[in-house]
């Protein structure tokens, strides 16, 4: 029996950081509890329609929410050639293995011998670019 020793040092090691910034978010959120005002209209900040009254600890929260959102959007989208690049090589290796099966048969038939199965599938083909 193999046992994998890396997902529970990486488990450990997860522990380890994300128990004291937690400790830290809910000190900052403890002592930062004083009500600030929200204002949504650049122009005129003391419309009240506009604006809202909430924890300062809340304001941080969201915006940090909302950088970790917009950042792994950006990340996702930066990586579509990556994964569109990925795609076609998979598709391009089945292919090969494909074609090597085919000709290995060939040469077989050619030698005499019995061909040996193929270990994938043949009957997949590249994707359109």
């Amino acid at each position: 029996m193999i046992v994998r020793t890396k997902p529970m040092v990486r488990r450990f090691l997860k522990a380890i950081l994300m128990v004291p910034a937690f400790a830290a978010l809910v000190a900052l959120a403890i002592a930062n509890h004083q009500p600030v005002t929200v204002s949504f209209n650049p122009f005129d900040s003391s419309d009240t329609d506009l604006a809202m009254t909430v924890p300062l600890y809340l304001v941080g929260f969201t915006v940090l929410i909302a950088g970790v959102v917009v950042g792994g959007i950006a990340a996702w989208l930066k990586q579509s050639k990556r994964r569109r690049i990925g795609s076609r090589l998979a598709a391009e290796n089945v292919m090969m293995r494909s074609e090597l099966a085919y000709l290995k048969g060939q040469m077989a038939k050619r030698d005499g011998r019995p061909p040996a199965h193929p270990i994938g599938s043949a009957n997949k083909t590249l994707p359109a670019a």
